[in-house]
């Protein structure tokens, strides 16, 4: 029990404890001193005064002395106790009670006796009687009025109840004093405060994530701002009790403060102070607090960015180490090197923000952050891996590169070996016969010869050595084989102007050339018919093909131009071009000294090996591009019109008019990407299918009849439109080199590509059957070759079928439905005669009368005639237009 109270804190009294009691005002410290500083505590004249508890007497009494300074305590203070009105007993239980119960030191004690004369001499009497029984050692003046007390203490220093001058009022005075008590308490419990948010402060943990962070650094924040407001308000109080205490000097410049007023002054001055040098520590310490857990929040940002950072970095590197092909081919190299491309433009925004998360990182490094030893290392790791990506796409680069020149090389090699080859096959043999042809020839196989090292190889050990770091297995094969081409070649040309160069010299007789004349008209040979090896290849022309397919002259040095390009693209193309040899043959034309061509593709069996397949491959490859700009065209133009961020950038001439710009665009790419590009690239593998692709999808390919037809309007609203934001806008994004309309012209040039690709193909047939008498015996009229031929007409009657159409709708004045009319045959421009309604009789009116120019539309039910005109539209193309004049119905017979 004794531990216990011994624990319990010792608190003073204050007045708010005994605000009843001090309201009763037995007992007063009004501020006055005495002469030597003295404190005065007055007892005024209270009837009750012995009725008083002795508690509350000593509680008052113990208070009033507990408020002067310990400096004016220690010089003991005077007591005045009057009691003028009184009597002698109230005098004399005063003093007891005084003399009892006084905590203080005292110095003096003044009693203002009982005025009345009978109670002043017993008073007299008593003080005599009765002196040594209050116990008192300090003197006690019995004063019989104020003016004797104005000698022992100034009127200053009394207030006016005592004849003085001091001004005092007792409830002000206890409003002070409790100010000043809360205002203390105030300070108190602001500082503990502080001090328990300052421990919490220094005992918390640092989270590990962003959030977290950002959540306590949000809660120490708003802690933060509530104690600075606690802060402000008790320097506010404590200035407003400060004016208050301040207000009489304030209010008259005469006036003064008691002691005791400047003593308050004093303590409320102290307590600011204290206050302030509070606040001061606090925000020192708060400033450093919050500088860490900013630095923490800026540390575990730069933990979060830098893992996904890390992750895209390496998701880069992980795809550019899968990216370890060099190709095969020119167009695969060039695809390659746009993938490439592809790649570093998709890592340039990861290492962008990898460069600046590392720059960021070192700024956070000189700014003194605590975590330097966290943030140096992930710095070094970006920029590595920056590094390690950027030098990567360097050597990929580098080793394309090398790859590219390597195989356009070899392509060179190879298109020079199959134009020689051309060129030898070009030279009919009946020209060549007489000295002049022969002259010629060598004259063409000279100038030939003379672009050899333009196009010919290196010798095979400096291109090896030049080319080591990519030769694989496959290409170094490649290349033996496209050298292997070239020594054969060469030899070819050899032997060839050996030959030539005997028929130039002076000959005895003519040779005599057995080709047929060229008026013959032979029919299409037997499947059967068999032929003799060398003169009858070079004696006999071949049969005519079906779509306009001669082959009387099929190697004359001009061939057709849509074969040329694909020709020479072609032919022998990936080192499937055999070991070729222009040699001396048998029959009357070698004995001339000059033997046909024979184009012979060897094989481990010696047979003879099917054309290659580049044209497949080109025809797949050319698929797939063409699929992809389609998908770019829907999904960065059509798709981005419905785009509500790009809605205000749309012209109004073009609201709601998107199936008129695209027309049936999206059907052609469904078509294309879901079903056509998986049944060609099936063809790689089989490539007799090719052709059956084409007749199965023939009604599916008429699709491009109606994107055609839509393709006036299309344009007519391009004109309009074509040059606004909206547009711009989507080719920059797409990053296409072209406008819309260039690729909207895509699927007209497609159709039309088929027809090539197929001719070409065709054209190798016949090719080799030329050259090979045994691939004529396995091919000629085969299954393979008529499927083709009837694909090629497939494509041809689309063609035409487009063409048509696209005629068809610019007829104008017509009344009718042209729909009705059945299917369109055929269309094109006519000369026309009729006859006047009165006729001719005169032969001069038949030499005026002259033909009319009129296009017809020739439809299973109705042939229309119509006058064709061209205007020019705002100064683009001409275009034209079909204005119906008269028809004639068809009758089948």
């Amino acid at each position: 029990y004794t531990d216990e109270i011994m624990q319990q804190e010792i608190r003073p009294l204050v007045a708010v404890d005994i605000i009843e009691q001090l309201h009763r005002q037995f007992a007063i410290l009004s501020g006055g001193r005495g002469k030597d500083g003295a404190p005065i505590i007055t007892f005024p004249e209270f009837a009750g005064f012995s009725d008083i508890p002795d508690e509350d007497f000593l509680n008052v009494v113990t208070y009033l002395t507990s408020i002067p300074s310990l400096e004016a305590a220690s010089i003991g203070f005077i007591i005045i106790i009057d009691r003028r009105r009184d009597k002698w007993s109230a005098v004399k239980a005063s003093l007891t009670r005084i003399a009892g119960a006084f905590p203080g030191n005292l110095q003096l004690v003044f009693v203002l006796r009982p005025s009345r004369f009978i109670q002043r001499t017993i008073a007299d009497i008593g003080i005599k009687l009765y002196r040594d029984d209050f116990k008192m050692k300090v003197p006690i003046i019995m004063l019989n009025s104020v003016s004797d007390l104005h000698g022992y203490i100034d009127k200053s220093q009394l207030t006016r109840e005592l004849g003085g001058t001091l001004e005092y009022g007792h409830s002000q005075w206890i409003h002070h004093r409790t100010a000043i008590e809360n205002f203390a308490m105030t300070v108190k419990t602001t500082a503990q405060m502080l001090q328990t948010f300052g421990t919490d402060l220094a005992e918390t943990e640092l989270p590990n994530d962003v959030q977290c962070t950002e959540e306590l650094l949000s809660a120490h924040t708003d802690h933060h701002s509530k104690l600075k407001d606690e802060l402000k308000l008790a320097v506010k109080q404590g200035a407003t009790l400060l004016t208050c205490i301040r207000e009489p000097v304030t209010r008259s410049a005469n006036s003064k403060l008691s002691p005791d007023e400047l003593e308050n002054v004093a303590t409320v001055e102290r307590l600011l102070a204290q206050l302030d040098e509070t606040e001061k520590a606090f925000d020192q310490f708060w400033t450093k607090h919050h500088l860490k857990l900013e630095q923490c929040l800026q540390l575990r940002h730069f933990e979060h960015d830098f893992r996904e950072v890390k992750l895209t970095l390496d998701n880069l590197m992980e795809a550019q180490a899968g990216f370890s092909d060099i190709g095969d081919s020119v167009t695969r190299v060039e695809h390659l090197l746009r993938e490439q491309k592809q790649l570093e433009e998709k890592g340039q925004e990861p290492l962008e923000k990898a460069q600046t998360l590392a720059l960021h990182g070192e700024q956070l490094i000189q700014n003194n952050h605590y975590a330097v030893d966290s943030i140096r290392p992930k710095c070094v790791e970006l920029r590595r891996i920056c590094d390690d990506f950027t030098n990567e796409t360097k050597k990929k680069y580098d080793i394309l590169g090398k790859s590219l020149e390597l195989h356009q090389q070899l392509d060179k090699a190879s298109k020079w070996c199959e134009a020689g080859i051309y060129l030898l096959a070009s030279q009919a043999v009946d020209k060549c016969q007489s000295q002049e042809g022969a002259e010629t020839a060598l004259v063409e196989i000279e100038k030939f010869l003379a672009t050899a090292k333009e196009h010919q190889l290196s010798n095979p050990k400096e291109f090896y050595n030049q080319f080591d770091m990519i030769l694989t297995p496959e290409i170094k094969a490649n290349a033996q084989r496209i050298l292997q081409k070239l020594e054969d070649v060469q030899e070819m040309f050899d032997k060839r102007q050996v030959s030539l160069k005997k028929l130039a010299a002076k000959q005895t007789r003519p040779v005599q050339p057995v080709a047929p004349h060229p008026e013959s008209s032979p029919k299409r040979a037997s499947p059967k018919t068999t032929r003799p090896a060398g003169v009858e290849l070079a004696a006999r022309p071949h049969p005519p093909h079906p779509h306009h397919w001669s082959l009387r002259q099929p190697f004359s040095p001009s061939p057709p131009p849509h074969l040329d390009q694909a020709l020479r693209e072609d032919i022998g193309a990936n080192g499937d071009c055999p070991h070729s040899h222009l040699g001396e043959g048998h029959g009357s034309a070698g004995k001339a000294g000059l033997s046909p061509p024979q184009l012979l593709t060897a094989s481990s069996n010696g047979r003879a090996r099917p054309p290659t397949l580049h044209i497949i491959n080109e025809l797949i490859e050319t698929e797939r591009v063409y699929v992809e700009e389609l998908q770019s065209i829907i999904e960065g133009y059509a798709s981005e019109m419905d785009n509500p961020n790009l809605v205000h950038l749309i012209p109004s001439t073009l609201q709601n008019k998107k199936e008129i710009l695209f027309g049936n665009l999206p059907e052609i790419y469904e078509f294309h990407n879901r079903i056509f590009l998986k049944e060609i690239e099936n063809c790689i593998e089989n490539p007799e299918l090719l052709a059956r692709c084409f007749l199965k999808r023939k009604e599916d390919l008429q699709i491009y009849e109606k994107y055609c037809q839509n393709k006036p309007r299309s344009e007519a609203l391009w004109r309009q439109c074509g040059d606004s934001i909206f547009f711009q806008e989507c080719q920059r994004k797409l990053d296409h080199k072209l406008s819309l309309d260039a690729y909207l012209l895509k699927p007209v040039q497609r159709i039309t590509k088929y027809q090539l690709l197929l001719k070409v193909k065709l054209f190798k047939y016949f090719f080799s059957s030329f050259f090979n008498q045994e691939m004529l015996k396995c091919s000629k009229n085969s299954e393979g070759t008529a499927e083709l031929e009837e694909a090629l007409a497939t494509v041809l009657d689309i063609i035409k079928s487009v063409n048509d159409s696209m005629h068809q709708i610019a007829i104008t004045g017509y009344e009718g439905d042209v729909s009705e009319l059945g299917k369109l045959l055929m269309q094109g421009s006519f000369n026309v005669w009729t006859d006047h309604k009165k006729g001719h009789n005169k032969v001069k009116d038949l030499a005026r009368f002259k033909p009319m120019q009129r296009h017809l539309f020739l439809y299973t039910k109705m042939l229309l005639f119509c006058k064709k005109r061209e205007e020019n539209t705002d100064g683009h193309e001409k275009t034209a237009s079909y204005s119906f004049k008269n028809s004639l119905k068809v009758i089948n017979v």
